[in-house]
């Protein structure tokens, strides 16, 4: 069993900036694939951003030039940068490790974009 923890949400301005983080447990984290997924009030959860384990990098075209996705394996996290965020990027936050067969998720953090 994977631990995903995220952290980093909060409420924010338009056009403002925030950073989650997405912390794993296990000490392969390396070999693990890392997605970045939200889901807003009667909506879909929908994939927002994704790295695999050679840092490949794949973005929803809603937010292509706006979100950032990196990793650091020393400390088994996961980021994503959100810049020039608007109104419709509100949503709960999830992270999802994908790892061989098998998919592990976090709870999830809320990120308000509001004035």
């Amino acid at each position: 069993q994977v631990q995903v923890v995220e952290s980093g949400g909060g409420l924010v301005q338009p056009e403002g900036s925030l950073r989650l983080s997405c912390t794993a447990s296990g000490r392969i984290f390396s070999q693990y694939n890392m997605d970045w997924y939200r889901q807003a009030p009667g909506k879909e959860r929908e994939l927002v951003a994704g790295i695999n384990m050679i840092s490949r990098r794949n973005y929803a075209e809603s937010v292509k030039g706006r979100f950032t996705i990196s990793r650091d394996n020393n400390k088994n996290t996961v980021y994503l940068q959100m810049n020039s965020l608007k109104p419709e990027d509100t949503a709960v936050y999830y992270c999802k490790v994908r790892w061989r067969d098998y998919e592990f998720w976090g709870q999830g953090t809320q990120v308000t974009v509001s004035s």
